[in-house]
């Protein structure tokens, strides 16, 4: 033997020994669960991520890959001849049954032919197995079902997969944006101009409070140049680039103007209320060329009026109440209340394990339903005595029952004469 022939016969028995081990039900399970908790202490520990990016559990995710592969290799074969080339079903009691009596005239293989022709006729696979004295006839029915639950061994594959690249690999980011504002939607790094600029935000609330519609109105830019203009909602996120980008929070927001009693000017900005100041929204902005703090907070969000405060390093000096509109002096400093607005905080994602996640709850749900709704239904029909014995079994949550009488009552058919 050539030694090239050597080689490939020495991999076939490795792989035929080594195959199985890797399919073992026990060790697929226990690579799952070790994954399972990895993600969960890796999502839910402090800065966690960082236990996602140790070569261990890169190892631990690629032992479960190749089980869950070795899983399906092992059991691929037998489930593709079980289906091309159905088996007699064991005489069982868990198998629904029904028999007919055959008349004395009547030949066996006869009474065979136009059972497996109703069977045929019903949707059936059939073959023939046996010898020239002895034949049974086994059929299935949607025997493809079968390979379809195997694709449930590679779905919680790809789902811890996805979870697992997307802990390790993934990013994510928030950042909050007044309107006409814009941020990266990740780290700054060179040559990277992935932008989201927010436009303006609206949202509409019912008589008890509660939202009824928030819209976030934004543009990505890449390179200077807007790309695409996106309204953002809840559970309806914005992508753009690879990230995802949610519109996660929002809050009021007010446009202040500040100036010396002289006219000089100080600020005049919007100033996001994102902190909390004695149980109300608030915020603060300095004043370098004073050295001062300004506050504000929104007292009363029915009326609109806000409690502007301005401090230094010893205290508050002055505080005054304002609305939309209004002036006043607070110290050494003019204040306007220009406007009142809103600023959205988002939150931006990197994940390259969404694909994967996606693909492995659509496979499983696929798998899952063909298994509940179409499930694999396997006959068999052999003579017994002087009666053809018909054997039917469903799937687990199945009951054959209504299609066990229509093909006795087929089968009556089309015997008649030859079946009593």
């Amino acid at each position: 033997m050539r030694p090239g022939g050597v080689s490939i016969s020495r991999l076939t028995r490795l792989a035929d020994r080594t195959l199985p081990l890797l399919a073992e039900p026990r060790l697929g399970v226990g690579l799952l669960l070790a994954a399972c908790i990895a993600n969960v202490a890796g999502a839910a520990l402090p800065e966690g991520a960082w236990l996602a990016r140790t070569p261990p559990y890169l190892a631990l995710l690629a032992a479960v890959a190749v089980s869950g592969m070795a899983a399906v290799a092992v059991r691929l074969p037998a489930g593709w001849t079980a289906w091309r080339r159905p088996r007699p079903l064991a005489d069982t009691p868990e198998a629904s049954r029904f028999t007919l009596a055959m008349g004395d005239l009547t030949s066996p293989s006869a009474v065979l032919e136009d059972a497996e022709r109703v069977l045929r006729l019903a949707g059936y696979r059939v073959s023939e197995w046996g010898n020239p004295d002895r034949v049974v006839v086994a059929g299935v029915r949607r025997g493809w079902a079968q390979l379809a639950s195997l694709a449930a061994h590679l779905a919680v594959v790809l789902l811890v997969l996805g979870a697992g690249i997307g802990l390790a690999f993934g990013h994510e980011t928030t950042f909050s944006l007044l309107p006409g504002g814009q941020a990266l939607l990740d780290d700054a790094r060179p040559g990277f101009t992935d932008v989201v600029r927010l436009d303006s935000f609206d949202g509409r609330f019912g008589a008890d409070g509660r939202p009824a519609r928030l819209d976030t109105f934004v543009t990505f830019l890449s390179g200077g140049t807007a790309v695409s203009h996106e309204t953002l909602q809840v559970n309806a996120p914005g992508a753009f680039g690879g990230y995802l980008v949610h519109a996660w929070t929002y809050g009021p927001a007010v446009r202040l103007r500040a100036a010396t009693l002289g006219g000089r000017p100080l600020l005049d900005a919007a100033l996001p209320l994102d902190q909390t100041i004695a149980g109300a929204p608030g915020g603060f902005a300095r004043l370098p060329t004073l050295g001062d703090t300004l506050g504000a907070a929104l007292v009363d969000a029915g009326a609109n009026r806000l409690r502007l405060t301005i401090a230094d390093g010893n205290g508050i000096l002055d505080s005054v109440e304002l609305q939309r509109g209004e002036t006043a002096r607070l110290g050494l400093v003019e204040v306007t209340v220009e406007d009142l607005t809103s600023y959205v905080t988002f939150l931006s994602r990197r994940d390259p394990g969404m694909g994967l996640l996606f693909g492995g709850a659509g496979l499983l749900v696929a798998s899952l339903a063909i298994g509940l709704w179409l499930p694999r239904r396997r006959i068999t029909a052999r003579i017994v005595g002087r009666s053809l014995q018909v054997l039917l079994r469903g799937g687990a949550l199945d009951d054959p029952s209504a299609e066990l009488a229509r093909l006795e009552a087929r089968m009556r058919t089309a015997l008649t004469g030859d079946l009593a």
